[in-house]
């Protein structure tokens, strides 16, 4: 709980206003049925119209002051919870957008939206109750339970009694409730990947008639979260049975004592009734506990697992140069026996990547081909650092790419990566990307990237607006748009990461006559598995399974790699 009090540090003064006003408010409904006993025992009793008329209109007034302050301080504790729960998500978010490739393998990509959904939903239910039900519940139950022992011992002993079996049940029920409501979060990451994993590919569940086998995983994994849900409900409404059980039969108690003190005259009749009314003040005061201690046991799961991630420590921080490794190479980017392994430290995992070193020049051109797999990819993610190389080190511009702030090593890229994102906003949006992009270098970049020719076919051209995931895009107008996004903020570097796949070879070859003429100083990375993508590049690499096998010209290639010289002859002599 102390994760939630850092964010409510802020609002301590809101929240001790809402305490405040709610204590009030509290003492005041604990009053009314006092002043009931008073008019009907005392007042009623003396017959004068008047006096009972007063108490009556006093009885309203205490009436409307006690709404009117609930009401006040209840919209005060939304807004303190709305306001905290906005920065807890802005943090929460921040973070997760700037773990590390090694940190967002482990989170994993559902479960983060869950914690930012799903958890941060429980901390902002917890945080509205806990200001108003947290001050309201104790004081009801404590002060219905004095009041009563000033107006009867023997009947308020019967509450004394009750009181600490139902708060026992509440404290005891709620400690089991954590841990399993932990198991429930845990089972709604498993139900929100697989959610995720359908809709995005929604289109090869249809095309392979897959409808029935997806809802089945989905249905034991939806089955496996409900019976989980239940459980932790099961067990978190146990107290509310026990106690309406031991109020009930304490207030069964109290009618029974209460009408033979009656009829001996050692109470009198509205003390009964006033006790009645504090009853059920009672029970309303434990109900409310229980369900802040509910929403405590939920808030405390959520909690950690928010923690989790927003306290989580920057993995990829810059190295001093003292740290970093040296080189007196004078080459532009430089791999020099790399090795790499996803998830390294775990059992049984091989290596991505073992002893890469190649190297370009500045403004240089360079493939990179090879099976599914074999660590293409990876030899981006070291270059832009989204993970550190295990063995060996990488250079950019003479330095260590570790040396480099985030911002300053990122800005120098424009990339393309395999199944990137569209996102539901204009395509002058998409392409500029929130960058100082000129409407000028917007629309060079479009006609580089061949997107320009279908993009002012619509009528609204680049306020077009693209759907999600540009569903309303082909294959190719989507690889067109975003590789107009890494072209439109002129790059040092040039990274397309498979990212001609869906277009037709002549407007691959317009896009690399493109990219050659107009971006002839940025040096550029193509990984591909068309030959034809790469074969007029500087420098071509071949990977098989983490290895470099063949390194040279196409020509080169032709003569010296015989995987190279298999790939070409199937593609090209087809």
């Amino acid at each position: 709980m102390r994760f939630i009090f850092r964010y409510l540090k802020k609002y301590r003064w809101m929240v001790a206003s809402v305490m405040m006003i709610k204590m009030t408010g509290t003492l005041g409904e604990l009053m009314l049925p006092y002043v009931l006993e008073h008019l009907i025992d005392d007042v009623a009793p003396l017959k004068n119209t008047a006096q009972v008329l007063a108490w009556g209109l006093a009885m309203i007034a205490l009436a409307i002051l006690v709404r009117q302050l609930n009401v006040g301080a209840n919209r005060l504790a939304v807004r303190v919870a709305k306001e905290s729960i906005y920065e807890i998500r802005r943090d929460l978010f921040w973070k997760s957008v700037n773990l590390s490739g090694n940190q967002l393998d482990e989170f994993g990509l559902p479960s983060l939206n869950s914690r930012m959904t799903s958890d941060s939903y429980n901390l902002q239910s917890f945080i509205q109750s806990v200001q108003s039900l947290g001050i309201r519940a104790p004081i009801m139950l404590l002060g219905g339970i004095f009041i009563t022992l000033t107006m009867d011992v023997g009947l308020a002993m019967i509450l004394c009694i009750m009181a600490p079996i139902m708060i026992a049940a509440v404290v005891f029920v709620s400690m089991k409730g954590i841990p399993l409501y932990d198991k429930v979060q845990r089972g709604l990451d498993e139900v929100v990947r697989i959610m995720r994993e359908n809709i995005t590919g929604i289109r090869v569940v249809k095309a392979l008639s897959k409808e029935d086998y997806e809802t089945r995983r989905f249905g034991e994994s939806n089955d496996e979260l409900m019976r989980r849900d239940v459980k932790a409900g099961i067990v978190m409404a146990l107290p509310g049975p026990i106690m309406t059980f031991a109020l009930n039969t304490g207030l069964t108690i109290v009618v029974l004592v209460g009408a033979f003190r009656v009829n001996s005259g050692a109470t009198q009749p509205g003390v009964i009734l006033a006790f009645l009314t504090y009853f059920n003040m009672i029970l309303m005061g434990v109900m409310a506990l229980n369900r802040v201690f509910m929403l405590m046991s939920k808030a405390n799961a959520s909690a950690e697992r928010i923690r989790a991630v927003v306290e989580t420590e920057d993995e990829l921080l810059p190295v001093s140069e003292a740290e970093a490794a040296k080189t007196d190479r004078e080459e532009y980017i430089i791999f020099d026996h790399v090795g790499f392994n996803y998830g390294a430290g775990k059992e049984g995992r091989q290596k991505s990547l073992s002893d890469i070193s190649f190297s370009m020049k500045k403004g240089g051109t360079l493939g990179i081909i090879g099976a599914t797999g074999c660590g293409k990819t990876t030899i981006i993610n070291l270059l832009m650092r989204f993970y550190d190389a295990d063995e060996g080190a990488v250079f950019l511009n003479g330095r260590d790419v570790r040396t480099y702030e985030k911002d300053e090593l990122h800005s120098m890229f424009g990339v393309v990566f395999q199944n990137d994102v569209i996102f539901a906003d204009t395509l002058k949006e998409n392409i500029s990307f929130g960058r100082d992009v000129t409407i000028q270098e917007l629309m060079a970049a479009a006609e580089d990237a061949r997107a320009k020719e279908f993009i002012e076919d619509y009528r609204d051209t680049y306020e077009h607006r693209a759907a999600i995931h540009g569903a309303n895009l082909s294959g190719g107008q989507r690889q067109r748009v975003l590789i107009a996004r890494a072209l439109a903020a002129a790059p040092e570097i040039l990274i397309l990461d498979d990212s001609s796949s869906a277009l037709d070879y002549k407007t691959d070859a317009a896009l690399r006559r493109a990219i050659r003429e107009h971006h002839a100083e940025t040096t550029t990375i193509i990984v591909a598995q068309r030959i034809s993508s790469i074969m007029s590049l500087d420098d071509i690499l071949v990977l098989d399974e983490g290895n470099i096998i063949g390194h040279g010209t196409h020509e080169e290639l032709l003569k010296t790699c015989e995987t190279y010289r298999e790939i070409y002859k199937v593609q090209m002599q087809a």
